[in-house]
């Protein structure tokens, strides 16, 4: 009788042991890295725009080749200058134009808004490097979780 109860008991532990342990399962939350992209991608915006200042660096050697007196002009069908400050007008638009686009973009990660903007931040920056490689893809893997597609959601229906 003794070894029956023993085993009952044993049973019953098991069980609460058991239970317990699903209980933790259920009430585990899944993890996302949101908050952490969005401060990568606020670096890498500034990082992007601190890069402008190379393009900068480009119109005023362009201009200074423009206005620098050339021996033999007559010989050059053009100016090399302006076409190192097309070069680098194009090259400051863009790149100031990325940096303030990924900045909105961490903007809108800490919000959980805006996911198919974020979504198509995330492949741009997948085309500027090295540092937009890993961040875009990692960010990429992010956003294609259920749960992070549910914040968004949620977010965007209680806003409207």
């Amino acid at each position: 009788m003794e070894s029956s109860d023993h085993q009952n008991q044993q049973s019953a532990q098991q069980q609460q042991q058991q239970q317990q342990y699903q209980q933790q399962y259920y009430n585990y939350m899944p993890t996302d890295n949101i908050n952490t992209f969005a401060t990568l991608h606020l670096v890498k915006g500034i990082l992007t725009i601190l890069l402008s200042l190379f393009f900068l660096l480009y119109i005023f050697v362009g201009s200074a080749l423009m206005f620098a007196p050339i021996d033999n002009q007559s010989d050059m069908p053009f100016n090399p200058g302006t076409f190192i400050i097309i070069i680098g007008g194009f090259g400051f638009v863009i790149t100031v134009v990325l940096g303030i686009l990924t900045i909105l973009a961490s903007k809108y990660l800490r919000e959980r808004r805006n996911y198919n903007f974020v979504f198509a931040i995330a492949i741009i920056n997948c085309i500027t490097g090295v540092l937009g490689i890993i961040l875009g893809i990692f960010t990429l893997l992010d956003l294609n979780k259920p749960h992070v597609k549910a914040q968004f959601d949620a977010n965007s229906s209680s806003g409207n």
